[in-house]
């Protein structure tokens, strides 16, 4: 809704908190026994049982959170807290989860190479490329509803401007050498001598919609014209360029929004619904470039991500005496989720196939019939 004071316009954001989350990170998502307190308060939209409920897990000799799960716990925490209402709190929580997040990012740059021979189930979850992103949403709607509109457009622009975030997706797992600049097949190579790796799959997701839009509306509260026309030609660009993400039409809302008539004011309405995907565990059997037959295959453990149906196909909004109307699909966090999720998960299996192929060329080393290639970490 808009209307004009003072030379500015005032933004009003109506969230819908009365369906089930979009996303929650997947401890919760996964249903085990120890979170079934929290979702079941989840599930009856009792959100500050929620977090009660969390709290007192972590109070528990065995916490429902390890440490090595600190960023989940701040960012369920956080999302809870921000639906109970409680915005600064959740806004402490999810800064806490972004803090980490970049730590465990700014670790493994900082590894290098060596990051690859150890196993990821040692390291603390570092969170997923989804889950950063949703952060700064989230937290701009805790800013809004606190009534700091800059605040808000700081955390959309970590996500939009040149180099942010969703810049970086795109170069996050290409890997090179800070030293010598080598890229990974090279150093593979040299170590190993063998040069044939797995394909890294990239990310096709550099443009938020769902982030131009409030981005455009809080330039709009601000009385900024010029960056909220801006942010909706943005926004225009984001569906044209990430088709994977983007399969419906441009919501004939966005054009409402833009061209508010004067003397009119406009409510806008965002809602989150549906259940995020989960993870499991596949395993996924890989050749490997070694003579002895015993060693040319290997059973990888991978996380593959379940989507799970939802029974909501639509969201109808009531006004009392002025008719109903439907809200339009901007933006499937389903499918961002899965998108970010394949570059990752190429990340992983070429870790692991890198882990398994040093591995077993030490063991190569003791076969007559082997290729005969030494490398610094044993034979190919």
């Amino acid at each position: 809704m808009t209307t004009k004071k003072n030379g500015k316009k005032k933004i009003i954001i109506k969230i819908s908190e009365t369906l089930f989350l979009a996303f929650m990170a997947l401890s919760c998502a996964t249903s085990a026994s120890a979170f079934r307190e929290i979702d079941l308060a989840v599930g009856h939209a009792n959100f500050t049982a929620a977090v009660a409920a969390i709290v007192k897990g972590q109070e528990r000799n065995k916490a429902i959170y390890s440490e090595k799960n600190a960023i989940m716990l701040f960012m369920d925490k956080g999302i809870l807290e921000h639906y109970a209402g409680n915005y600064t709190a959740s806004s402490a929580d999810l800064q806490h989860a972004e803090r980490l997040i970049e730590e465990a990012y700014t670790k493994s740059i900082s590894e290098g190479f060596f990051s690859y021979i150890i196993n990821d189930n040692t390291k603390d979850y570092p969170g997923e490329d989804f889950e950063d992103i949703y952060i700064n949403i989230f937290n701009a709607f805790n800013y809004y509803n606190r009534g700091n509109t800059e605040g808000a457009l700081v955390e959309i622009r970590k996500l939009s401007m040149s180099s942010g975030k969703l810049d970086m997706l795109a170069r996050k797992y290409n890997y090179a050498d800070p030293n010598t600049g080598a890229g990974l097949n090279e150093m593979v190579q040299r170590e190993t001598g063998v040069s044939e790796l797995p394909q890294p799959r990239q990310v096709n997701f550099s443009n938020s919609a769902l982030a131009r839009f409030l981005g455009a509306l809080f330039y709009l509260g601000e009385g900024n014209t010029d960056a909220a026309r801006i942010e909706f030609d943005q926004l225009q660009r984001a569906f044209a360029a990430n088709r994977n993400i983007y399969r419906q039409a441009v919501p004939r809302a966005v054009e409402q929004a833009r061209n508010v008539p004067d003397g009119l004011a406009r409510l806008n309405i965002v809602s989150f619904t549906g259940l995020s995907p989960i993870k499991e565990q596949e395993l996924v059997t890989h050749f490997l470039p070694f003579q002895h037959p015993v060693l040319q295959f290997a059973v990888f453990k991978l996380p593959v991500l379940i989507r799970r149906s939802s029974v909501i196909t639509g969201i109808e909004v009531t006004v009392d005496g002025k008719g109903s109307f439907s809200l339009e699909l901007l933006e499937d966090i389903s499918a961002v989720i899965e998108e970010t999720f394949a570059a990752r998960y190429s990340n992983i299996l070429i870790k692991t196939y890198i882990r398994t192929l040093l591995k077993y060329a030490g063991r190569s080393c003791g076969n007559t019939d082997r290729i005969g290639r030494k490398g610094r970490y044993g034979c190919v």
